[in-house]
């Protein structure tokens, strides 16, 4: 699936990527830069944050 997206991007764009000014592309690596950086910060958060040490600690008492 990711592969076929992957071809099919250069197709989307408009042959951008091929040639050209490729503002597409610099959009598309922009803002998956952008979602990349916020999943690590997410992540970064919900692992060391002081609720989570608290669990890791005590454990669940479910």
């Amino acid at each position: 699936m990711l592969g076929a997206l992957t071809l099919s991007l250069p197709f989307a764009l408009g042959g951008e990527s091929a040639g050209g000014e490729g503002t597409g592309i610099a959009v598309i690596s922009a803002v998956s830069l952008v979602v990349g950086y916020l999943l690590i910060a997410a992540l970064w958060y919900f692992v060391f944050s002081e609720r989570a040490r608290t669990r890791r600690k005590g454990g669940r008492s479910d």
